[in-house]
């Protein structure tokens, strides 16, 4: 996996620091995210510092990814998901201030009020 993770990465990035300067959205700092440092222990083995290196790498990569998206889901469609009853969907915390699914007045209200502070 560690291919499609460092083109996940390049790609991620490329999208990240281009986009989000373009449209004014705050960089999301990557080192808050991605940590490898566990390799350097030195009672670990040789295969298990590999391993702690790539685990540092891929679990932080993705948790940098899930908030670059995070950030651009917020910027660019704050509405919440449908709800129905007996749905196992696991509501995002970053979905607490989205608008609420079908009001359209509130979508309105928002997008002018974005308008008037541009």
């Amino acid at each position: 996996m560690i291919v499609p993770l460092v083109v996940l990465d390049a790609c991620l990035e490329l999208y990240h620091q281009v986009t989000f300067r373009l449209l004014d959205i705050p960089r999301v700092p990557r080192w808050d995210y991605i940590r490898v440092d566990r390799h350097k222990l030195s009672y670990l083995t040789p295969s298990q510092r590999f391993f702690c290196a790539y685990c540092g790498y891929a679990n932080g990569l993705l948790r940098y990814a899930a908030r670059i998206a995070a950030e651009s889901e917020t910027y660019w469609c704050a509405i919440m998901h449908k709800t129905t009853p007996g749905d196992s969907f696991k509501v995002p915390e970053h979905h607490a201030n989205f608008l609420p699914y079908g009001d359209e007045a509130a979508y309105k209200a928002a997008r002018e009020r974005a308008k008037n502070n541009e």
